[in-house]
């Protein structure tokens, strides 16, 4: 369990040549009743692990389809104690690594050391904290070690060579290669300087790294993928969970990876 169970099946995919393919779900989108039925789908569909949002007042790093999401959720009155007591529910049905994404107001709020033991309880195997910079991140590093979850850091692509270097070098798991200068959200295009930055991070990094923010396509999915080890797609997948759209989810991870 943990960073080493994500280390290993990160590491089985890349063996047997597979891009990895990250989907992110906000948990309680539709209702928590949904949680475990979207998850082992997203399973079996070959998922190389699942970003599981924590709905919040604030998501800073969010575009609208999340935050519609994430009001949706907090409208069923999703917590995070509830999204965590979910997880613990079934996670011995679950062979796919969870990653919970959450702002660092809510796991501040249920008490870090809290929260990283429940995270234990839940099977939940890696950490995104989009709004805990690495000046601040030591509030949480302990706890998390001491329970061998992966702490997952994000590079931005205004990011010096640098920082990106110091961020690959604490990632663990993955490094998260944010590739718009903005929030979440489908795009059609992206800048021409993000093939040479993943290029630059994927040289930089020891650890797999997963280009992610307005990946819609599996065109888009592909070409981002080959500069280096695969993506995160999050507003995609929101929607057409929301619009029941299932078939077209399990299309473009297989065509993906």
């Amino acid at each position: 369990m943990g960073k080493e169970k994500l280390d290993n099946y990160l590491n089985q995919l890349q063996s047997e040549n597979k891009n990895l393919f990250v989907p992110y779900i906000m948990a309680g989108d539709g209702g928590l009743d949904n949680l475990e039925e979207r998850i082992l789908f997203l399973q079996e569909c070959g998922a190389a692990a699942i970003e599981v949002g924590i709905p919040f007042s604030d998501p800073v790093a969010d575009g609208p389809t999340i935050q519609n999401a994430g009001k949706r959720s907090l409208d069923h009155a999703t917590t995070l104690t509830a999204v965590l007591d979910k997880l613990a529910s079934f996670k011995e049905k679950r062979i796919v690594p969870i990653i919970v994404m959450a702002y660092i107001n809510p796991i501040y709020k249920y008490g870090v050391e809290s929260f990283a033991e429940s995270c234990v309880q839940a099977g939940i195997d890696g950490l995104i904290i989009p709004d805990l910079p690495l000046e601040e991140e030591a509030m949480v590093t302990d706890a998390l070690q001491h329970r061998a979850i992966a702490l997952i850091r994000l590079a931005a692509l205004t990011s010096s060579s640098e920082r990106i270097e110091t961020l690959a070098h604490r990632s663990e798991g993955f490094l998260y290669a944010v590739t718009v200068t903005g929030t979440t959200g489908v795009r059609s295009s992206y800048e021409s300087k993000v093939k040479t930055y993943l290029q630059q991070v994927k040289q930089q990094s020891p650890v797999p790294v997963l280009a992610g923010f307005g990946v819609s396509t599996n065109e888009q999915a592909k070409e981002l993928g080959s500069y280096c080890d695969g993506v995160v797609v999050g507003s995609k997948i929101v929607d057409l969970f929301h619009e029941g759209k299932t078939e077209q989810i399990k299309q473009l991870i297989q065509a993906s990876i």
